[in-house]
C-alpha cells in the first residue's frame, strides 16, 4: 500500500489530482477526472454520492485507502474523496490498488 500512497503524492506534485469533496464533485461535472478514489473509511453517505456521480458519467472509481493516510500523502487533513485527472496516473494507480488487494494488503 505504501507505493499507492507515494504514487498519490506523485500526483498532488504533478498538477494532477483534485483533494476533497467539492473539487472532484466539479471535475466529475465538467468530465476532467479519470479515476475517483474514495476512502475506504469515508461516511456511506460519500461512497453513495460519488459512486452515483462517477456512474452517471461512466467514469472509473476505487475504494481504497484511509482518510488520513490519503490526507497524509498529499499534504493534507483527513481526505475521504480525490480525484485523479491524468489518464496514465489513474493506470499506475489502479494496478497498484489491484496489487495491493491480490497480495492481501501489504
Amino acid at each position: 500500500m505504501n507505493k499507492f500512497y507515494s504514487m498519490l503524492g506523485l500526483c498532488r506534485r504533478a498538477g494532477k489530482l483534485l483533494p476533497g469533496r467539492l473539487p472532484v464533485e466539479k471535475g466529475i461535472a465538467k468530465s476532467s477526472v479519470r479515476l475517483v478514489i474514495i476512502a475506504e473509511d469515508a461516511s456511506e453517505n460519500t461512497k453513495k454520492k460519488f459512486i452515483s456521480l462517477c456512474n452517471s458519467k461512466n467514469i472509473l472509481y476505487i475504494i481504497a485507502g484511509n482518510m488520513s493516510y490519503i490526507g497524509k500523502s498529499i499534504g493534507r487533513d483527513d481526505t475521504a474523496v480525490i480525484g485523479i485527472t491524468d489518464e496514465n496516473l489513474s493506470n499506475k494507480l489502479l494496478a497498484e490498488a489491484k496489487e495491493v488487494l491480490t497480495n492481501g494488503g501489504e
